[in-house]
């Protein structure tokens, strides 16, 4: 699987970052994906993180 931030639609708000530091991290005041494709013992928190992002600005990829 792989993760994409759409950099338009994020906020900044950081949750991503606080729920998988692994695969995200904020660049300035836009959070980017930092690893792909996304290991397996990470995917669960990928989801996570882009279900729980408020602007919905994840979006997972399953390959």
């Amino acid at each position: 699987m792989q993760a994409e931030v759409n950099a338009d639609a994020c906020t900044g708000c950081g949750l991503c970052v606080s729920l998988c530091e692994d695969v995200f991290e904020m660049d300035g005041d836009i959070a980017v994906v930092q690893l792909n494709p996304i290991p397996e013992n990470l995917a669960a928190a990928v989801r996570d993180a882009a279900e729980s992002c408020p602007v919905e600005a994840i979006s997972v990829i399953e390959t």
